[in-house]
């Protein structure tokens, strides 16, 4: 045990709670399977058990790769990465995807894996890191808004334009995590303004160009109007959902019907992905709707501590930018199923089945453990680096 803590550096409270969500999230994932085997006809719950935790040990070795790396790549390796996304992007849209008539150009498959990746997840991670190295490298700087719209925004806006299509809910939480994150790192407010109103007539023009041209995004428009409409109507697909949802909780009581005996799992479509939290507060009741609640809580006051102690600036706003959405992305989950928030798709960070959103996770917290590992750095050693020296130092 000695030898193993010996090779974990930084935050041990985030080690400890990222294990703790991890290890919670077998039971609820098993149970709430039963939805996929028995009415989709899509394996066994032992299989789908076994693949979760096979994704999270996957998921932990990525969180044990990336924290073991000096969080000044980081910096550098964003811009590296930002053509790269960018390019995934086109593909995934490129491919066309259709599930039931509708457009679903979310995910890509990996070669030689058939694992499906879901592109906007890396981009929106690529992008958040970006953003924290372009604050971090002005923060002493008289910032010109038409030099930034340049250099900030023109990546920002293309990034958030490629995932648009596909994928409203991640697009807004995207741009509302970046214009938070500008607020925080110094970013003149009137500008913040400025973008932030750009950013709403741009979306309006994309909605009358996607009504104008249905053909060009397949039921998109429809399904935004859909569930934003059901939600306050209280009839859609979406809402069908949300009720059986409610069902679960208001009869998971205090101290819930226990591991394994949800009877709403078996009629709640997504029951081990966007909707994992109604079943843990039927199984669990009220006090493990609290305490998960609560570990996330605790995740994001490390975050926040992890900020604090960072030497620079540029780690300060890494671990907001990359730390921030993974607890923003879980409080929009539990708000869904509490009909609280129209459906967005968001799963709840390492409870939920599913690849893609575990190991970005991971990704997004190694680079916290990292700062938090590094006590040396120093503003000029990052934000100085050539990302074409790091490239070649790595190679």
């Amino acid at each position: 045990m000695k030898t193993l803590f010996k090779h974990i550096k930084g935050d041990r409270a985030i080690w400890a709670l990222v294990a703790m969500l991890a290890i919670l999230s077998f039971m609820p994932v098993y149970s709430a399977s039963t939805n996929l085997v028995y009415v989709v006809g899509n394996g066994s719950t032992t299989g789908h058990l076994i693949k979760h935790i096979a994704l999270l040990i996957m998921g932990f070795g990525i969180l044990y790769g990336v924290h073991k790396i000096p969080y000044r790549y980081f910096s550098g390796g964003s811009v590296l990465m930002l053509p790269i996304v960018i390019l995934l992007l086109i593909v995934t849209i490129a491919q066309g995807n259709t599930i039931g008539g509708a457009n679903a150009s979310r995910w890509i498959r990996i070669p030689f894996v058939g694992v499906g990746f879901q592109t906007s997840t890396l981009a929106g991670l690529v992008l958040l890191v970006y953003v924290a190295r372009y604050l971090a490298k002005n923060k002493e700087k008289q910032i010109v808004f038409r030099e930034s719209l340049l250099q900030l925004w023109l990546p920002v806006g293309l990034i958030l334009i490629l995932i648009l299509p596909a994928n409203f809910s991640t697009t807004a939480i995207l741009f509302f995590m970046i214009v938070l994150l500008t607020f925080i790192g110094g970013y003149p407010l009137k500008y913040i303004a400025n973008v932030v109103g750009i950013g709403i007539v741009a979306l309006g023009l994309f909605i009358l160009v996607a009504k104008a041209f249905p053909d060009l995004m397949p039921n998109r428009i429809h399904t935004w109007e859909k569930r934003i409409s059901g939600f306050f109507s209280g009839e859609s697909t979406e809402n069908y959902q949300v009720e059986k949802a409610k069902i679960a909780i208001a009869t998971g009581g205090v101290t819930g019907k226990g591991p394994g005996k949800s009877v709403q799992k078996n009629f709640l479509p997504q029951s081990s992905s966007d909707f994992i939290y109604a079943i843990i507060v039927e199984e669990y009741g009220l006090v493990g709707a609290l305490f998960v609640l609560f570990i996330y809580f605790l995740l994001l006051f490390r975050i926040v501590i992890s900020a604090r102690k960072a030497t620079t600036i540029f780690a300060t706003l890494l671990c907001i930018g990359v730390g921030l959405p993974i607890v923003f992305q879980a409080m929009i989950n539990m708000a869904v199923a509490v009909n609280l928030f129209p459906v967005t798709g968001q799963t709840l960070p390492l409870i939920s089945s599913g690849g893609t959103s575990i190991w970005m996770t991971c990704f997004a917290l190694g680079m916290i453990l990292s700062v938090s590992a590094s006590k040396n750095e120093t503003e000029e050693s990052i934000l100085d680096d050539n990302p074409l020296d790091i490239l070649h130092e790595t190679i």
